[in-house]
């Protein structure tokens, strides 16, 4: 289904879902024998709320059993949720891993005992059939490009992020460094990466500098600290680039109560709502968003066209983003308050 066509019947799909109750009570219309599926995320957070929403329509349409499942402490909560899956017989996985490169010999395992795909964080060098997200590197150079029309005269950039275990957290990282310092732009396959101990990256061509990036491993208040020592050590500090969801609004807080407003911008990903208030009230420049709804949906369409016997169109699926600031904030907002409150019900 075309993107235009599945936001035309979300109204319709809203209705009845929230008139027919979460899809896993008794009373279910799906038949007996429909296949299960579950759609595994990397851990906790509103993201994946909206996500379930778009699993939680497909499940509707195309009359199957889903699972979200979300692992509260990582990689060996994860790999415990999809043993469970795999001995309770499930037809098929969406997955985001953790740690793509450690986790390849237990997904390998997956693969041979179901229908294996990874969505929002790929691991390409497992034998998953496909994965299904954001082009992250692109996505990535997109955010540089809101940077530089955050501080169009250049200047000094910190990059925080959860961890950089993850794929995704690279390419996104890997884009914003290219496009900030005017490097070519890179194959998704074939991204060439800056160590991650790398600090204050420029070139002759660009008038910025990448001072350095911050971990929390997924820790709010680290997060914030991160936020504040930066400000603290760099002076000249112009702008905050937030990768993972809760990494901009813990940036916004620590610029506020450092009566920095407006003095550092900041720029994100995704659409915590702490975020999508500052774009309003200006206090942000602007964030990328995913879309998540779209991958839940995706992934599980995906899922019952393998169960079916369709061959996989190709080994990697790709989904738009979108640029969200000041200009399309209002309809973006609506959009994605509507797929929060239909994630709720999973």
């Amino acid at each position: 289904m075309k993107k235009a066509l599945l936001f035309s019947i979300l109204p319709f799909l809203l209705s009845l879902i929230l008139g027919c109750g979460d899809a896993n009570q008794s009373g279910d219309s799906k038949p007996t024998d429909a296949p299960s599926f579950a759609y595994v995320t990397n851990g906790i957070d509103p993201f994946w709320d909206l996500c379930a929403a778009g699993v939680r329509i497909a499940e509707k349409e195309f009359e199957v059993s889903c699972e979200v499942l979300m692992p509260p402490k990582g990689v060996v909560d994860q790999k415990r949720m999809m043993e469970a899956l795999l001995a309770k017989g499930i037809d098929g996985v969406a997955v985001s891993p953790i740690d793509a490169d450690n986790q390849t010999p237990f997904l390998n395992e997956v693969a041979t005992n179901t229908i294996l795909i990874t969505q929002d964080a790929d691991a390409p060098k497992s034998n998953r059939l496909c994965y299904i997200g954001t082009n992250n590197y692109k996505a990535g150079r997109a955010l540089g490009e809101l940077v530089k029309s955050a501080i169009p005269d250049g200047g000094e950039v910190m990059i925080f992020v959860g961890r950089l275990e993850q794929l995704n957290a690279r390419q996104r990282r890997q884009g914003v460094i290219d496009e900030l310092l005017n490097r070519p732009m890179q194959e998704l396959d074939q991204v060439k990466f800056d160590s991650v101990d790398a600090t204050n990256l420029t070139s002759d061509s660009s008038k910025y500098i990448v001072l350095d990036t911050r971990t929390d491993n997924f820790d709010k208040a680290k997060a914030k600290s991160n936020a504040e020592d930066s400000m603290t050590k760099y002076k000249d500090l112009k702008c905050m680039v937030g990768l993972f969801a809760y990494n901009p609004p813990a940036c916004i807080d620590a610029i506020k109560e450092a009566n920095k407003l407006g003095q550092i911008k900041v720029c994100g990903f995704d659409e915590q709502d702490a975020l999508l208030q500052a774009i309003a009230e200006g206090h942000a420049h602007g964030t990328i968003s995913q879309q998540p709804w779209e991958y839940g949906y995706e992934s599980i369409k995906m899922l019952k066209s393998i169960y079916e016997g369709n061959s996989v169109p190709s080994k990697y699926f790709e989904l738009p983003f979108l640029v969200v600031d000041q200009s399309n904030i209002d309809t973006f907002w609506a959009k994605k308050k509507e797929m929060a409150e239909l994630g709720k019900q999973n």
